[in-house]
């Protein structure tokens, strides 16, 4: 299928030096609350992309929970394939796609497990549902049909009753720690705006700023 004709031009605005906070902590915030203004859908959804031992890379989608000058966390089964692909390889890339405002941002890095307790604080903000959830759901493992998924929640449901869901030991947060962050501003006629942050001694913020070739 020949899906050439599909384009559109970038045109709702541009991206400057000037414009760019030498922190990229604080500028990733900027662009953050200007998405959540923009009433975009899952803003805090990002691309995590891993690569295993054997050097194949996989992709999936998950949800920033929070973020602060060390890092950008997100959780998950310790037993899912990328966990399996992070204990194998810790590099790895995070992409938000904010197309509404023809933006992206590229934060590569190394995934560092967060403490239990950190986990735990976060596991207790979950809805009591998604807290079950992450006890009875083998992720990445094969599955021979949802009922038995659906059985084993509503068991889990039951067994709990009105307890507290204990935190898995299975379960819990990784930190990916920025060593490069690009933001992405699209642009007319291809010519985009890219600025890549990498750490930098000689610079009071840390980092150094500077503009890519679209």
């Amino acid at each position: 299928m020949d899906l050439s004709q599909f384009r559109r031009e970038y045109l709702k605005g541009g991206l400057n030096r000037s414009d760019l906070n030498p922190d990229p902590q604080i500028q990733f915030s900027r662009w953050f609350e200007q998405a959540q203004a923009t009433h975009i859908a899952d803003p805090t959804a990002m691309i995590l992309a891993t690569v295993n031992a054997k050097g194949q890379p996989s992709q999936r989608t998950v949800l920033l929970k929070y973020y602060d000058e060390k890092g950008y966390v997100f959780f998950t089964n310790f037993e899912s394939r990328k966990s399996r692909e992070i204990g194998e390889n810790n590099r790895v890339s995070l992409l938000f796609v904010w197309l509404e405002l023809e933006r992206q941002v590229q934060i590569n890095g190394r995934a560092e497990r967060i403490s239990a307790a950190e986990s735990a604080r976060y596991f207790m903000t979950r809805p009591k549902e998604s807290q079950i959830a992450a006890w009875v759901s083998s992720q990445s493992h094969k599955l021979s049909s949802r009922q038995i998924l659906l059985q084993k929640f509503n068991e889990m449901k039951t067994k709990i009753g009105e307890g507290k869901v204990p935190l898995p030991s299975f379960w819990g947060g990784y930190r990916v720690v920025p060593e490069e962050i690009e933001f992405w501003q699209g642009r007319k006629s291809r010519l985009h705006d890219r600025f890549l942050y990498t750490p930098s001694a000689e610079s009071d913020s840390g980092w150094r700023v500077e503009r890519l070739a679209p």
